[in-house]
């Protein structure tokens, strides 16, 4: 499987507070991120999955609305998220 429980620990060991940190706003939208850029590649390959298009749509709005959520709370924890993954609003 592409996101395994290794490779969950890295991204939350990266963009949270600790490995077990699994909950905050930017560990989710950390992992959100790469699963949105797996499920871009898998599209880019199989361009009639339209499942897989669905579940790709579906994750961008739960990342958008983590981040509008974290635009509203707190400014300077977005900024270093969106800087950290590359991301634009």
């Amino acid at each position: 499987m592409y996101l395994d429980q290794a490779k969950k620990q890295e991204i939350f060991g990266k963009y949270g507070k600790s490995n077990a940190d699994t909950g905050s706003a930017e560990s989710q939208i950390a992992l959100f991120s790469y699963r949105i850029s797996h499920l871009t590649e898998h599209l880019k390959k199989n361009h009639k999955d339209h499942a897989t298009a669905r579940s790709l749509t579906i994750l961008v709005g739960k990342r958008r609305a983590l981040l509008d959520y974290l635009y509203d709370r707190d400014i300077n924890r977005y900024r270093a998220i969106v800087k950290a993954l590359g991301l634009r609003r």
